[in-house]
């Protein structure tokens, strides 16, 4: 059930409710929302804590890791008190004290075929915060299926990627690849701690603005974040004919 809206909302997000933006209305429409996010890592991590911050009413907290010490970079729901702890039951403890009137389901289990339609049936917005390409092609493929908006978000060293999908009308990641690229067996390059806080907060910021009906959203366009140079490029995305998602005469997804 949608939380409810709390006595102290008022107070809570008084600047959220000065923005004419947003107001009570649109308050109210965040505290209704449901929003899902995959992966509470460096990318779910400030995802997790903004939306919450935010007023989001409704969070769904998928991922089946435990805290590693060497998550603690990056991964700003955890601390060393949280080593070992599954990752949906430490970061559930932080936005319940963050925002006790969030409503959380926890899924403390990987997303797989089997399992993705139930996990993400019920969101009015899914964050891909994921670092698996099979997981993020399961998410396209899921919400496509069920015209679930997704914001889709990658990092690697120092550089980080956003888009925002909204299924049958923008281009998708299918349209980007038709396929995950195979594991190439190498171990991880970094990622520099604050990239996936860079782009996290800004999938945070897309899925609010989904929500809201609000701005011009990130789609058909691909924000890449280059920390080095500090420069921020956004590249067009179109719409593929042959996807098999969203093309003219899409296959079904396997």
């Amino acid at each position: 059930m949608p939380a409810e809206p709390r006595g102290d909302d008022a107070q809570r997000f008084a600047r959220q409710l000065a923005l004419p933006e947003i107001g009570p209305a649109g308050q109210a429409r965040l505290r209704q929302a449901r929003a899902c996010i995959v992966g509470l890592g460096g990318l779910g991590s400030p995802a997790a804590f903004y939306l919450a911050a935010a007023g989001v009413g409704t969070i769904d907290l998928v991922d089946g890791d435990r805290v590693d010490c060497s998550n603690l970079q990056r991964q700003i729901l955890y601390g060393s008190a949280d080593l070992d702890r599954p990752k949906v039951e430490a970061a559930a403890e932080r936005l319940r004290a963050l925002d006790p009137g969030v409503a959380l389901r926890l899924w403390p289990e990987r997303l797989t075929p089997d399992n993705a339609d139930d996990i993400l049936a019920e969101a009015d917005v899914v964050i891909d915060a994921t670092d698996s390409p099979a997981a993020k092609f399961l998410i396209a493929d899921c919400c496509h299926a069920r015209g679930r908006p997704y914001v889709h978000g990658g990092i690697a060293a120092f550089t980080g990627q956003l888009m925002t999908v909204l299924p049958g009308r923008t281009a998708c990641c299918r349209c980007l690849f038709d396929a995950p690229p195979p594991a190439d067996g190498a171990p991880p390059r970094g990622p520099l701690g604050v990239v996936p806080g860079v782009i996290g907060t800004l999938q945070a910021t897309e899925a609010i603005k989904v929500i809201l009906g609000l701005g011009d959203l990130l789609c058909n366009r691909m924000l890449v974040f280059d920390a080095l140079r500090l420069a921020v490029r956004t590249v067009p995305v179109r719409r593929r004919p042959s996807c098999r998602l969203c093309g003219r005469a899409p296959a079904p997804a396997p």
